[in-house]
């Protein structure tokens, strides 16, 4: 219903969503489900990544690597950095609370990212940096989250300490998605049945984050790197063209079910938050969260100015406004310890930048698309 409603409006699907979760949460009848870490990461997650990574062609996603691993490692830190000083001087946040809101808000969510470019039908290079931006921050982010949350519980880390945990992370779910993927290769070429090889594609996408969670490794790192080698693998071993199509099509509508729900649960979280219990630091954190995207995306092109992956000025204010943040955020604010100075104001901060990413960033972009030249017209509603 929000579907059809949300086409004939011209709106975009998440926005509508959201605001049919906050209605669902007043009505006296509202189903009481609980938006936890667990249900976002463990069931709705997985296939949202593996949806859009299965998409990603590898030959063009190598030429602009580079840039994307500079905005999803240096721009991460930087963003989280921005927003950390920030709302310890403007909004009097003690630094260990800071720190751990600027690490869990500093990457943008896949989710939303990737929701938002299929309404507006982006395609070429400008999608290919959002969305994998969006897809490989979240290694970074994990890590940088980890240690916060314990350095706010009273740790101390070394630089070597903290770059061997990084390099531990990334090269580990890096394994465990190759790994997974491969297996599911091999054992997808000894059948034509495309209904065994949707099964073994959905092995991958859930085993790869499983296992990858369960060595405390980043989950969305690992099914990444299954989406991409199942999505790209065209030897004899793998997923013949045929079966692929049905691959295809069960993803997209895979995809399309979990991004509902996410969208939906997080409208009827909205609903039972107060926002105007803590209006100064609500203020602070949306803005410093805006602001700490600039942080990130303009010194990090800048980097690639005079080199043949220069990233134009059009693009660069595009990525700026199109770094959204949505469930991958929440999902962390939601794992705080019950330990964490003012974890209650940081879960609603949180929230409130959610908001405002959905309803103003998500229904602004087909404005600021067009004002760049960017809008494929008449293509907004793809993901439909």
């Amino acid at each position: 219903m929000v579907a059809i409603a949300t086409r004939r409006l011209r709106l975009p699907y998440s926005v509508g969503l959201v605001a049919a979760g906050i209605v669902l949460a007043l009505l006296s009848f509202s189903p009481q489900v609980s938006l936890t870490k667990n249900l976002l990461f463990t069931v709705l997650l997985p296939p949202l990544i593996f949806e859009a990574a299965f998409g990603l062609d590898w030959r063009q996603l190598r030429v602009d690597l580079p840039v994307v691993l500079v905005l999803a490692t240096v721009g991460v830190v930087l963003s989280a950095a921005a927003s950390t000083i920030g709302m310890h001087f403007f909004a009097h946040w003690p630094w260990a609370t800071a720190l751990v809101f600027g690490a869990l808000i500093a990457a943008t969510d896949p989710v939303s990212v990737i929701a938002t470019l299929k309404e507006a039908g982006i395609g070429g290079r400008l999608r290919l940096l959002l969305e994998s931006e969006s897809l490989f921050n979240d290694g970074t982010a994990a890590v940088l989250f980890a240690i916060c949350v314990a350095v706010a519980s009273g740790e101390s880390f070394t630089a070597v300490q903290v770059t061997a945990k990084l390099a531990v992370t990334i090269g580990g779910s890096l394994v465990c998605g190759a790994a997974v993927a491969i297996a599911a290769l091999l054992l997808a070429g000894r059948t034509d049945d495309h209904l065994v090889e949707i099964t073994f594609t959905t092995v991958a996408a859930y085993g790869s984050f499983l296992v990858a969670e369960h060595f405390h490794l980043s989950g969305v790192l690992a099914t990444l790197v299954a989406g991409l080698i199942l999505g790209n693998m065209r030897s004899d071993g793998a997923i013949g063209e045929k079966g692929r199509e049905a691959v295809q099509a069960f993803w997209e509508y895979a995809a399309f079910v979990a991004n509902s729900l996410v969208f939906l649960l997080i409208g009827m979280r909205e609903a039972q938050e107060r926002f105007l219990n803590s209006w100064w630091p609500t203020l602070m954190g949306i803005s410093l969260v805006v602001l700490s995207r600039a942080f990130a995306v303009y010194p990090c092109c800048l980097l690639f100015s005079r080199s043949r992956m220069r990233v134009s000025r059009r693009h660069q204010h595009i990525l700026f406004w199109g770094g959204l943040r949505g469930a991958l955020a929440l999902a962390l604010a939601l794992a705080l310890p019950a330990e964490i100075p003012q974890r209650g104001s940081v879960i609603s901060v949180s929230f409130a930048v959610v908001a405002f990413s959905i309803f103003v960033q998500g229904l602004t972009m087909k404005r600021v698309l067009r004002r760049f030249g960017e809008y494929a017209q008449g293509s907004s509603q793809n993901a439909l």
